[in-house]
């Protein structure tokens, strides 16, 4: 294995997470998904114990010592450092969400920029989009670090797995941090292509029949990599081998579809 890289699965030691921390957040660095000390990771260690990058600092600097551990308050239980104001909005997924393991937020500028104009990425334009993420919706503002942001995000955390939030950034997450950064990858790579869509003046998104092609992949996917979906309510971490690449029920990833074409219908 590549020392810049990192292996699928919740199940590790503590190093190995710590580890994988700092890999993501040197990642989201180069990629320019964060600027200075933008952004934070965490990870779940256990059923009362979150491992999170601190606040005030670079998530391209980050060394292992630099990570804290909290409890599900986002109360800091160990290490030297603060751990990021936006802990409430980690900790919030983790109760809804018992088959997450992880989160990841970011400003990525294109996603970024769909989010300040106040435009989610529901539109069925990439089958990539339709088979990983389903759709991205917006959340509205709400100030970093306070309740506000956690109002915001919660309505769809349970049915999403990755969110653009209003005049802030994005939130990904899934059954280990691998899954979480690649979601953050995809919805950004979406936005780009999204953008230049618009640039163009002309968006085709699929058709009703071609979703439903794809909505069946899922639906394959799912079964051939034996991860169970959000509604389940796993109660405990996904086994290594598990990526949680789908979440949703087929009767909500049909309803987000249905939705984004009525209102790219409404537009024109």
């Amino acid at each position: 294995m590549q020392p810049d890289s990192i292996l699928p699965g919740a199940v590790k030691t503590e190093e190995q997470h710590r580890r994988d921390i700092c890999t993501v957040g040197h990642w989201m660095y180069e990629r320019g998904y964060v600027a200075s000390t933008d952004g934070n990771i965490s990870v779940r260690l256990g059923p009362d114990r979150i491992l999170t990058s601190p606040t005030c600092l670079s998530k391209g600097m980050m060394t292992s010592d630099d990570l804290v551990i909290t409890d599900l308050e986002g109360r800091r239980v160990d290490g030297t450092r603060k751990p990021s104001s936006e802990m409430g909005m980690h900790v919030l997924i983790y109760r809804l969400r018992p088959d997450v393991n992880a989160v990841c937020h970011a400003h990525p500028p294109v996603a970024t920029g769909f989010a300040a104009a106040g435009l989610a990425l529901d539109k069925p334009i990439l089958c990539e989009l339709v088979l990983d993420l389903g759709g991205v919706p917006l959340a509205r503002y709400g100030t970093p670090g306070t309740a506000e942001l956690t109002a915001a995000v919660e309505p769809f955390i349970r049915d999403h797995n990755a969110i653009l939030m209003a005049n802030h950034g994005v939130v990904t997450y899934g059954a280990d941090l691998l899954t979480a950064f690649q979601r953050m990858e995809c919805t950004e790579h979406s936005a780009k292509v999204a953008l230049v869509t618009e640039l163009l003046g002309k968006q085709v998104v699929l058709s009703g029949g071609d979703v439903e092609k794809l909505v069946e992949a899922r639906a394959r996917y799912q079964s051939g990599a034996q991860v169970p979906a959000a509604e389940s309510k796993a109660s405990a971490p996904l086994p290594n081998d598990a990526t949680d690449r789908v979440t949703l029920t087929r009767r909500e990833l049909e309803a987000l579809i249905d939705e984004a074409i009525e209102k790219d219908r409404s537009r024109h």
